[in-house]
């Protein structure tokens, strides 16, 4: 039986590890994180509730219109607003929901470091502080982390699969949680952008039917300029300056505040390839393809059929 490791779970990382499955592979999924969804990413805490990291998701392709389709279907995701006729899809119990759902039947193992991936004996190994795995890869890290996993094994791999890996950048941004003592003043459906200054954005997770707290649960994200700008400030201190520059979106007493760090926010300067392939390792993710979660199933979809297709066997001749 064909066996792949899958490095990630987020959107790339489990649309591969499915994609694989049907067609009778053995696949295991690693993640480092405590749930799947990687930057569908939902936070709950003392039952208040926040997508902290993607807001929504859009679909123009029609193979993932279709697939949005029968999410849509199944009652996994629902519209939440539409701008220039284009539907923002939401998952109906946070985003990362959508990524448990997607996950299961598969094997994902959580809070799992992987620690490098080498070519070693003629296979490639996924190796963990725990275990070491064999077959062919997945990976769908930031591709800056990606690189960093292959350290010691990139001769081994096509100097143009490479160089696009190392081309690839991507925006930082912090993510503010902030509890209110009542309504927020976000205009419905529960999304503004703002025009300037450090706060691109405010979403309020109760208008959006993800948090059912007596008071609106608002997530704030930075301008990645600001972000840059201010990376080694403390947590605290930035959130507070979100708030105060997203004051008049609140429109209620602040009762708490949470700060995540996006180092890898989105992809600003992605690859035109859905997938870079060589052999039996596959990278994915959103910063090949378009820096969405579209972009990110779309990826993730073209690893998997890469590798199905694949006739460079256990080597690592195939060309990117």
């Amino acid at each position: 039986m064909n066996r792949c490791i899958v490095v990630g779970a987020g959107m790339a990382g489990l649309t591969a590890a499915r994609a694989l499955m049907a067609e009778g592979w053995a696949v295991t999924v690693l993640d480092k994180g405590w749930n799947p969804g990687g930057r569908m990413a939902t936070r709950r805490v003392d039952g208040r509730v926040f997508d902290h990291g993607a807001q929504f998701f859009t679909a123009r392709d029609e193979g993932f219109q279709s697939t949005v389709q029968e999410w849509a279907e199944r009652g996994w995701v629902r519209p939440w607003r539409e701008v220039d006729g284009v539907v923002r899809w939401c998952s109906v119990d946070g985003m990362n929901g959508l990524a448990g759902k997607l996950a299961a039947g598969l094997d994902v193992r959580q809070r799992v470091a992987v620690e490098r991936v080498e070519w070693a004996g003629g296979s490639w190994r996924v190796v963990t502080r725990e275990e070491t795995f064999e077959g062919a890869v997945v990976l769908t890290a930031p591709l800056e982390q990606c690189l960093q996993l292959l350290e010691g094994s990139l001769d081994r791999l096509p100097g143009a699969m490479v160089e696009t890996m190392r081309a690839v950048a991507y925006e930082p941004c912090f993510a503010a949680m902030v509890s209110l003592r009542g309504s927020s003043a976000v205009p419905a459906p529960g999304y503004v952008e703002i025009a300037e200054g450090p706060v691109a954005f405010v979403a309020d997770n109760t208008a959006k039917g993800i948090s059912m707290a007596a008071g609106a649960d608002v997530t704030i994200h930075s301008r990645a300029e600001w972000a840059r700008a201010n990376w080694d400030m403390p947590l605290q201190d930035a959130g507070r300056a979100l708030v105060e520059a997203a004051g008049a979106w609140l429109g209620a007493e602040v009762e708490r505040v949470q700060v995540h760090r996006w180092k890898y926010a989105k992809a600003v300067r992605g690859a035109t390839e859905r997938a870079l392939v060589a052999g039996r390792l596959a990278v994915a993710g959103d910063g090949l393809g378009g820096a969405r979660v579209e972009g990110a199933f779309l990826s993730g979809l073209a690893a998997a059929e890469r590798l199905l297709n694949n006739d460079a066997g256990e080597g690592c001749g195939a060309s990117v």
